[in-house]
């Protein structure tokens, strides 16, 4: 008997090895899930439509963008966690991943540590925009404006934990301006109520608030890029009236742990293509985006060192969500 399981252990075994790589050959064989933590309409939306089309066009098969929205985009990357690792449930992965492993308390999951890198997408800029009623043209009319109102001026942002949420609240920390914050379950949701001045700001991820400023429904006041961002030259950094004011995010898919190696390689190496692609390219730089093409292991690097970075910036703003 002890022979005859050991026999078969190793048929197992053989046969495993045997299956693996050829499942892994013709990856995707049926559409892929591609879950994203906000709302349709949004960056991360635009950006998300904009790679998944290149991905189905490319791999034979659908990348169906799924909107998870809530908590942060804690809701579609618990989904995504909790979903089978095998290449078939994607992540959507931006700053708001990282910000939350430090300021969320209550997390079930340990995003570094349950997640598998796959590839960067882009680099981008926030904007703080505010609405056209406000009566303020430059960061330092904004500035003196809340000080001289103070609690009177609110600001949207796209949930808790997100960029856009601790973006502006590294902006209250080093200026002391009194805002209240009102979170939204994506940006789309928040402009509506930004243009009537219901809500006076957002410091939103340059993709939507570009649009928006472009369409004049609100005003640029600045980048939260330590420089000017290369395709808005004429929109002054915050760092220019604010020096040391920074944050700069990122775009890019995780998968569930334990995905398969060969998968993953699939999936870096199409978006790596897609990054070379001039269309793909040129509509990304129309949102703001700079290409960042990574192996996977240089974006699990970036995913663990922006992690870090905005745990600082957590504890410097003093700020926890339960």
């Amino acid at each position: 008997m002890l022979r005859f399981l050991r026999a078969t252990s190793l048929g197992l075994i053989c046969l495993l090895s045997l299956i693996a790589p050829s499942s892994a050959a013709d990856y995707p064989n049926r559409p892929v899930r591609w879950l994203i933590g906000f709302s349709a309409g949004g960056p991360v939306d635009i950006v998300a439509r904009i790679m998944s089309q290149w991905l189905s066009d490319h791999l034979g098969q659908q990348f169906v963008v799924e909107n998870r929205t809530g908590s942060g985009g804690n809701i579609a990357a618990a989904a995504a966690i909790n979903s089978p690792a095998d290449g078939y449930t994607l992540l959507f992965v931006a700053p708001n991943n990282a910000i939350s492993t430090s300021l969320y308390k209550k997390l079930p999951f340990d995003f570094l540590r349950d997640t598998t890198p796959v590839a960067s997408i882009m680099q981008l800029t926030n904007m703080l925009v505010v609405s056209n009623a406000m009566p303020v043209k430059t960061v330092r009319e904004f500035i003196d404006y809340c000080k001289a109102n103070p609690g009177k001026v609110s600001y949207a942002s796209s949930g808790n934990g997100t960029s856009v949420h601790m973006s502006a609240e590294l902006f209250k920390a080093m200026t002391k301006c009194e805002m209240q914050h009102v979170p939204y379950r994506g940006s789309a949701i928040a402009f509506p109520d930004i243009i009537s001045n219901k809500v006076q700001l957002i410091f939103d991820n340059l993709p939507s608030a570009l649009e928006q400023a472009r369409g004049g429904n609100v005003r640029a006041l600045g980048v939260t890029s330590p420089k000017r961002w290369p395709s808005v030259p004429d929109i002054p950094a915050i760092a220019e009236t604010v020096p040391g004011f920074e944050s700069v995010g990122f775009y890019g898919i995780s998968a569930p742990k334990g995905t398969p190696p060969e998968v993953v390689d699939i999936l870096n190496k199409a978006v790596g293509k897609a990054l070379k692609d001039p269309k793909l390219v040129a509509r990304l730089a129309e949102v703001g985006g700079i290409p960042k093409p990574m192996t996977p292991a240089e974006f699990g690097k970036l995913v663990a060192d922006e992690t870090e970075k905005w745990r600082k910036v957590v504890e410097f703003a003093g700020v926890s969500v339960d």
